[in-house]
């Protein structure tokens, strides 16, 4: 049975969709804030989140922003805007799918069922490798040349993001946005460090670095 979170401030709606859901045979929680739904889907095991973009106390997509530091659970968006800027901003964050209210129940059940469909048939799609390192995103187990490996969390994030872009290079720049995010105001050389740590849990080749460019994981042929 899928697990679906859905995060919506309008308890009316949030009840339908509840219920609608319910009876197609899934297993449904809900948050009615962006902060309760962020704390919900980061500690929780979900197969798919249904995010309203219009909430109180977070935005829906600065909830899909920070989410995506650390989970690449499906998301789903819905929202009362038809600014192209605005679908284009949250396909961009890692949005999934985004369906504009009003809508009908029939096309959002529809868009729930594609997109649980792939996250079936790519189910191996969450474990990335390269440069003798395998890490499994949706365990946080890593692990070098066959050993288990522990990573902090910062650490996790900044070796996923190199590994999902294996073979290219990185700017330090690029690798903050993503493991510190876009309102992170300090000094770049905080990649540097963090580079210097996973190379002691794990291997000094395992990271490259690029001078004047960054870092980059290469596989060698």
């Amino acid at each position: 049975m899928a697990k679906i979170l859905i995060v919506e401030d309008e308890e009316k709606i949030a009840r339908f969709l509840e219920l609608e859901l319910g009876h197609e045979g899934y297993a449904v929680e809900k948050a009615h804030d962006g902060r309760t739904g962020l704390e919900m889907a980061s500690g929780g095991k979900w197969d798919l989140v249904v995010l309203d973009i219009m909430l109180p106390e977070l935005s829906g997509l600065e909830v899909l922003r920070r989410l995506r530091k650390t989970s690449d659970v499906p998301v789903i968006l819905l929202t009362a805007r038809d600014a192209v800027t605005d679908k284009v901003s949250g396909l961009d964050m890692g949005a999934n799918d985004y369906i504009t209210k009003p809508f009908a129940i029939e096309e959002l059940l529809a868009r729930i069922r594609v997109v649980l469909r792939g996250r079936s048939d790519g189910k191996e799609e969450h474990i990335l490798t390269g440069a003798g390192i395998t890490l499994d995103t949706s365990s946080h187990a890593v692990s070098y040349a066959g050993k288990p490996v522990e990573l902090t969390n910062r650490e996790f994030v900044l070796l996923k993001t190199l590994l999902e872009h294996k073979n290219t290079a990185m700017t330090r720049e690029a690798l903050l946005e993503t493991a510190w995010g876009y309102d992170y105001m300090g000094e770049t050389n905080v990649v540097d460090v963090y580079v210097r740590y996973i190379r002691q849990k794990t291997g000094d080749e395992v990271i490259r670095t690029l001078r004047g460019v960054g870092y980059m994981v290469k596989d060698e042929k």
